[in-house]
């Protein structure tokens, strides 16, 4: 199997393949904390204690992650709502997945899309 060669990072270092520059490392944390203090938070957005409520019973309803035989433990909205109340709440956007599902599939399709 082939090895990619070692890239040459924009701060001049030498870096392995698939590794990240400490350099990147330290933009990308700084780039990350300048978008959350600007980002609402989660209540702010709309998961309050109206939201718990709904997520459970849907949860009960709706026991399987949607991709794997897992059990779902996450409600998630198959179209991004961005701050839109009524797409947020209508359940024919949710749908159950377990965490590992979550953090990988759908983070990896949203990031497509």
């Amino acid at each position: 199997m082939p090895i990619r060669p070692p890239r040459i990072c924009s701060c001049g270092k030498v870096v392995a393949s698939g590794q990240c520059c400490a350099c990147q490392v330290v933009r990308d944390r700084e780039r990350k904390a300048r978008f959350d203090r600007t980002r609402p938070s989660a209540r702010q957005r709309g998961y309050d204690t109206e939201w718990q409520k709904a997520r459970a019973e849907f949860l009960l309803q709706h026991t399987g992650c949607r991709y794997c035989p897992e059990p779902a433990t996450l409600v998630d909205h198959i179209k991004p709502h961005r701050g839109d109340m009524r797409l947020f709440w209508r359940r024919s956007n949710w749908q159950p997945l377990c965490t590992r599902c979550h953090s990988s599939i759908k983070q990896a399709r949203d990031l497509r899309f």
